[in-house]
């Protein structure tokens, strides 16, 4: 007889073909930038009404009232009251804050105190003064700081290295002031080259206009210089050293390419970070940097108002400046998300 297989047959292991990890899928552009908006508005949005909070509150609890300067010394204190209730200033503080934020995000920062003219009226005919000097400071700083940056990290160990760096450190030790009164000497008396003083609108005379800026520009850049200078040799230092540019060199691509295209993208995001905090710098760079070089500017009138103790004055320009502080800040996280795809994909 034929034996019977009483035990089931069992199956045998099986082949399996490995199934290859699939990438993450891409977040399409447009919920991308949503992102991106709704992540930096989170954040602006605090920042902005917080600011707006101390600054009104710095006014609020100073001790002074536009009473006593519009009814003189022989006002009563039944007079300071009334004058106090017309002007609403006899309501609770946070009532007052909230009716001065509605003004302020429609563009209106109160009058002063002193001579009855609108605040923002009087901002936006020195509020150019300022730009010029600061963005032509900023461009100055980019451009020195980046050239001496990248040729620090291009000669790393060599005397330009060290050159370099004891140049940064000598200019990151002088105030704007000393620098400005040392090119009014240089500049203005030993060789006079330049105006030491005045101001006159890019519309009227551009000429003249450079080169009243120029010497305050160059006083107010030489930290910029500094900052972005060693920043940007330490962040181009760093990404020589990745894997990725031990690659590209293996594949055989010229060495400007490797510079310009990849490492300079992806070692300039500490330089660019350190130009959010550069304006605040200059905002209060520019308060003695004006006055030395006699230009009506905003940080000049901020100062004046201070002194005279016109709260509307000091009020507004504290609100424009911190308006002017967070779009730039804006607009340095967006170039540190364009030069840098990697970390914009891995948010």
């Amino acid at each position: 007889m034929t034996a019977q297989l009483t035990e089931p047959l069992t199956a045998g292991p099986t082949l399996t073909t490995p199934v290859a990890p699939q990438p993450p899928a891409r977040r399409r552009p447009g919920l991308a930038l949503l992102a991106w908006l709704g992540r930096t508005l989170a954040v602006t949005v605090p920042v902005f009404l917080l600011a707006t909070l101390v600054t009104f509150l710095l006014g609020a609890f100073s001790g002074l009232s536009p009473a006593g300067r519009l009814l003189g010394d022989a006002a009563t204190p039944e007079d300071v009251a009334r004058v106090n209730a017309q002007l609403g200033l006899d309501r609770p503080v946070l009532v007052q804050y909230v009716d001065w934020l509605g003004h302020v995000v429609r563009g209106d920062l109160g009058t002063s105190w002193l001579n009855g003219v609108g605040v923002a009226e009087q901002i936006g005919q020195r509020l150019e003064v300022s730009l010029s000097v600061a963005g032509f400071s900023l461009l100055i700083g980019v451009v020195v700081g980046t050239a001496l940056g990248v040729l620090a990290a291009v000669r790393q160990g060599s005397w330009a290295d060290r050159a370099v760096t004891a140049f940064c450190t000598l200019i990151s030790t002088l105030p704007p002031f000393v620098v400005s009164i040392g090119l009014i000497v240089v500049f203005c008396v030993f060789f006079p080259l330049f105006p030491s003083a005045g101001y006159v609108s890019p519309t009227e005379d551009p000429s003249a206009w450079l080169t009243l800026i120029t010497l305050p520009a160059i006083a107010l850049s030489l930290d910029a210089v500094s900052d972005i200078a060693r920043q940007l040799r330490t962040g181009l230092v760093a990404a020589q050293r990745e894997n990725y540019v031990v690659g590209l060199v293996v594949r055989g691509l010229p060495p400007r390419r490797i510079l310009l295209r990849h490492v300079l993208r992806n070692g300039s995001g500490p330089a660019l970070s350190v130009l959010g905090l550069r304006v605040p710098m200059l905002i209060g760079g520019a308060v003695v940097t004006e006055s030395i070089f006699g230009m009506a500017g905003f940080g000049r009138f901020a100062a004046d108002g201070a002194v005279r103790g016109d709260v509307p004055v000091v009020q507004g320009t504290l609100v424009v400046a911190i308006v002017v502080v967070l779009l730039f800040n804006l607009l340095v996280n967006a170039a540190l998300v364009r030069l840098r795809p990697a970390a914009q994909r891995g948010s």
